[in-house]
């Protein structure tokens, strides 16, 4: 009878095991101000993906994957841990991203806020947001309306590395600058 119940035992956890799914692949990680791949088609609000023909020219998916460059092409602003303040060196996308959105009034940018794993969930959707909001206050400084942005946060949902270390973290700590079609 005991034999038995650790045969039993064993089968269940042999089963359990054999469910688990595999650790993910490291997606590479962008760089600094480059485009950054997505895997999804579809935008959090259900929406469909942007046509790189909608947004002047760029690849057909929307600077998602590929050698997709210029003006809409999805820029990555980097933060520092726990932080929300816009790094000098990432002016020149808020720049850009204004320049673009005030010479085309139909076209609307989402700004999605994104963070490393630490912190609870709470925690990194609320810090997301604050970075996504950062992001929106400089290009409305620049001039941009308040109608063509909107914003997200993903918190650590959406990872671009994975990983345990401050080299996957830094790359996570994020706000992507999306450009939806032009209305």
């Amino acid at each position: 009878m005991k034999r038995m119940m650790t045969i039993a035992c064993l089968l269940a956890g042999a089963f359990l095991l054999a469910g688990c799914p595999k650790k993910a692949t490291t997606v590479q990680p962008p760089t600094a101000g480059s485009q950054v791949g997505g895997s999804s088609s579809t935008s959090a609000n259900g929406g469909a993906s942007t046509s790189g023909s909608d947004l002047g020219g760029d690849n057909a998916n929307g600077g998602r994957e590929g050698d997709a460059s210029g003006p809409l092409a999805r820029k990555v602003i980097y933060f520092d841990f726990d932080k929300s303040d816009i790094k000098p060196e990432y002016a020149d996308i808020v720049k850009l991203a204004s320049q673009t959105l005030s010479a085309r009034p139909g076209l609307k940018v989402k700004l999605e806020g994104n963070t490393d794993e630490r912190g609870t969930r709470e925690y990194n959707i609320g810090l997301g947001e604050r970075r996504a909001q950062a992001v929106r206050r400089a290009l409305m400084l620049e001039g941009v309306a308040q109608t063509q942005i909107s914003t997200v946060s993903f918190g650590a949902e959406r990872p671009a590395a994975e990983g345990d270390d401050e080299t996957a973290w830094a790359k996570n700590r994020r706000v992507e600058v999306v450009y939806q079609r032009e209305q």
